[in-house]
């Protein structure tokens, strides 16, 4: 049954802070918290309004206090107009934060550029010791959630807006281990988020009909970042094609150049959003698929790379 990664989080978060008093959910006027849920949660939710700076400014001195926040706000605010005190307040002094940002990637399409985060990923997963995870189904939000409460640091998680299919029955992700989704030696789809995971698995699917065995890697975490099950993976492979909703540069994509290049050089294909603003109006889904960041497009990526290789061969 599809799921919004945001209602998962929410509805996972209030019972954990039943079990964990020092939690403390601090919104920004997000509207993902109804009447119920203020009244179950009590003196551990306080809606400061919309004020992403102030959010993240009061959750580093609850966090200095022996709290643990998490924090409500829309992704493409949490990384620009509120970057300064999550690099100076938290990420500096390494506190436990949990920055839960709703409308990742083209979620938000409907709203235009001004909304779309489409940088988060770059932005964050090179601050030290930020923890970067985005989740590609309901069960993954909730696992990671309950992960959080032990994690150290600060963490950051992208969710959606809209449900989502939930993937094939696998083993619950962890944080900072890459989940192997299928196993293959002629290609590594790498990939992250609901989109491009469901993308990659089902052109895994189609690959296979025209005899090429793909490897898909969740690459669910990008800091820290697991090189080592995408060495393992890219190795024997002669080609990763990666798969985001996120600008090409600086994401998922870039993270696995810098690992491969260090370790298993192999040729890197980036599949994203095109380095400039969006210039369409529509829904995510609408957006994807203008973008084309579908499986058929991973098909034809990888078929037209292999050809290549094995003609110059």
């Amino acid at each position: 049954m599809s799921r919004a990664t945001r209602e998962a989080y929410r509805d996972r978060l209030l019972p954990l802070m039943a079990e964990h008093p020092e939690l403390i959910c601090l919104d920004t006027d997000t509207g993902l918290f109804n009447a119920d849920y203020v009244t179950a949660a009590g003196d551990q939710y306080l809606n400061l309004g919309i004020a992403e700076h102030n959010l993240m400014g009061m959750a580093a001195g609850m966090a200095a206090c022996g709290r643990m926040p998490f924090v409500n706000t829309m992704a493409a605010f949490a990384t620009s107009r509120a970057l300064e005190p999550i690099k100076i307040d938290i990420a500096y002094n390494r506190l436990p934060v949990r920055i839960m940002a709703t409308h990742g990637g083209l979620a938000a399409g409907h709203l235009g550029p001004t909304h779309q985060a489409l940088e988060d990923l770059a932005v964050l997963r090179v601050l030290p010791g930020m923890t970067v995870v985005v989740p590609a189904d309901a069960a993954a939000t909730e696992a990671f959630v309950e992960q959080s409460v032990d994690l150290e640091g600060p963490l950051y998680v992208r969710l959606g807006r809209k449900p989502t299919p939930p993937l094939p029955a696998a083993a619950p992700p962890v944080i900072g281990r890459a989940q192997t989704l299928r196993e293959g030696g002629d290609v590594v789809l790498a990939c992250c988020g609901p989109y491009p995971v469901l993308a990659c698995l089902a052109a895994a699917d189609v690959l296979a009909g025209h005899g090429v065995e793909a490897t898909v890697l969740n690459l669910h975490t990008l800091s820290p970042f697991d090189a080592e099950t995408l060495v393992a993976a890219a190795r024997p492979a002669p080609l990763v094609v990666t798969v985001e909703e996120h600008w090409r540069s600086g994401g998922l994509g870039g993270a696995v150049a810098e690992a491969l290049a260090e370790s298993a050089p192999t040729r890197v294909l980036r599949l994203g959003m095109p380095d400039q603003f969006v210039d369409e109006v529509g829904n995510q889904e609408h957006l994807v698929d203008h973008y084309d960041l579908t499986a058929d497009r991973v098909v034809r990526t990888v078929r037209t790379a292999l050809d290549q290789k094995e003609t110059i061969g």
